[in-house]
């Protein structure tokens, strides 16, 4: 999303266009947008549903619960919102009326509008505290004490795991030495400093401030457990569409497509099936579908967007 409302308003989502066609959104459809932000596919997929289309949408981050529920308001009770992390999706559900729906919708990127918050702590550039949770309310730990609390073997494991970082120990090392670290813009200093010298594509603290990320909000974990209930929760040929931004979420969802699309998931060195699997997805994009280089050029963020959509297969 963009910093101002008037922008926001305007702003279109990340593949808007792939997504609506993934799902195959129709007239009168039930949708649940699993991570709604700021409302921008959730209002796409209620224009495209209507006249008697219903969404239920899910957030962590109640900033997003109400700059969607100004985005959808026009739309009536036709949009539901509801503060919850997508790990408590088949609840969520539960708690409206528990029909099955033609479509479930995951945009796993964090919004612009997050990064604008500086208080949020999620921009290299911000002054303000390591913070990073998505939900302000939850107990869990901040990046801040993250940084500051695990030992120079924990934090490599993190930044490594989670990061992917190559230089994991380097900079974990730079950070231990700087404690206590004040700011993200402090901590992306310290980053910046650590590694060496080559050129990078990317910012030098982006691979750290991802693997903080990660680890603040569960977010692979959660993930995983939502995955399912999605699926659970989905009709005969309704659609799952899963837009993520790096290589790990990107792996852990084309893994659990190819494993609910086949009938059996045994070793294969077994000579008959034990396991007793049943597909429950086909897969209809068999590669990725990724950003125009227009979309791109338009909004750069977009670059490492990557659309799977898998269909339920009936029983």
């Amino acid at each position: 999303m963009c910093s101002g409302e008037t922008e926001r308003a305007a702003h279109i989502p990340v593949l808007f266009h792939a997504v609506l066609e993934g799902l195959q959104v129709r007239a009168g459809g039930r949708y649940i947008d699993a991570t709604v932000g700021g409302g921008g596919h959730a209002a796409g997929i209620l224009a495209a549903s209507s006249p008697g289309g219903r969404l239920l949408g899910l957030d962590r981050d109640p900033s997003a619960l109400r700059m969607a529920q100004t985005r959808l308001a026009s739309y009536g009770d036709r949009a539901v919102l509801v503060h919850s992390p997508f790990s408590r999706l088949k609840a969520a559900a539960r708690g409206q009326d528990g029909l099955l729906v033609d479509g479930v919708l995951f945009d796993l990127g964090l919004s612009s509008f997050q990064l604008a918050e500086s208080a949020r702590g999620f921009s290299f550039a911000a002054d303000g505290p390591l913070d990073m949770r998505f939900d302000p309310t939850d107990d869990g730990p901040t990046a801040a004490e993250l940084v500051d609390d695990l030992s120079l073997e924990d934090l490599t494991a993190l930044l490594y795991r989670f990061g992917e970082e190559r230089e994991a120990r380097r900079i974990a090392r730079a950070i231990v030495a700087a404690r206590p670290i004040g700011s993200a813009r402090e901590l992306a200093d310290v980053v910046t400093g650590a590694v060496s010298r080559r050129r990078r594509r990317i910012h030098p603290a982006t691979r750290t401030f991802q693997a903080l990320r990660i680890a603040v909000n569960e977010e692979l974990d959660l993930l995983a457990e939502a995955l399912p209930q999605a699926v659970e929760l989905l009709a005969p040929e309704g659609r799952l569409a899963v837009i993520s931004f790096h290589s790990l979420e990107d792996r852990l969802v084309k893994r659990f497509v190819r494993q609910e699309s086949r009938d059996c998931i045994c070793p294969p060195e077994l000579p008959i099936c034990t396991c007793d699997h049943r597909a429950t997805l086909k897969i209809v994009t068999r590669r990725p579908t990724r950003p125009s280089p227009e979309e791109v050029g338009a909004n750069p963020r977009a670059r490492s967007a990557r659309l799977r959509v898998a269909e339920r297969v009936a029983e």
